[in-house]
């Protein structure tokens, strides 16, 4: 029998400044969670956070541990949204995962309020691409469903659970 390849779930949470109080409390409990589903399934996941502090490798792609999450809970909000930097910087890591060949799939799960003025590209390399939506429901943007139907990923409102 075969051996399965473990996916890799690589994440990108927006911690700037739109993102502080309880939009980036509920986004670090998302990636936490996300996190603790790839350990169950033997998986391996990566984090990658951006706002006033530049875009921030904090768990660089290795197999999954839910012991992870500490890297999440001390993440704060503040400053710019360097959104197509984090996703430059994305597609670079998901490509290297993918010429190393250790990869059952790639996917990039995009954590944001969509508060930018970028207009993103869609990362190249993502296999699966999830954009969970943590603006506010009574005065959405917009921005996040719009990215997510240009580039033909799954659009999630945070409000529905991991």
């Amino acid at each position: 029998m075969p051996q399965r390849v473990p996916a890799l779930h690589l994440l990108v949470l927006d911690t700037s400044g739109s993102m502080r109080g309880e939009r980036l409390a509920q986004a670090k409990g998302w990636a936490g969670a996300l996190i603790a589903q790839a350990a169950r399934a033997g998986d391996h996941v990566a984090l990658l956070s951006f706002g006033g502090q530049g875009v921030q490798l904090l768990l660089p792609p290795a197999p999954a541990r839910a012991s992870a999450v500490v890297r999440v809970r001390p993440l704060g909000g503040g400053g710019g949204t360097p959104l197509d930097n984090a996703l430059a910087q994305a597609d670079q890591l998901l490509a290297q995962a993918a010429r190393s060949g250790r990869t059952g799939g790639a996917w990039l799960w995009l954590l944001t309020d969509g508060r930018t003025l970028a207009a993103p590209q869609r990362p190249a390399h993502a296999q699966q691409l999830v954009l969970v939506d943590f603006d506010d429901p009574l005065r959405p943007a917009g921005q996040c469903a719009a990215w997510a139907a240009r580039w033909g990923a799954r659009y999630l409102h945070a409000a529905q659970g991991v």
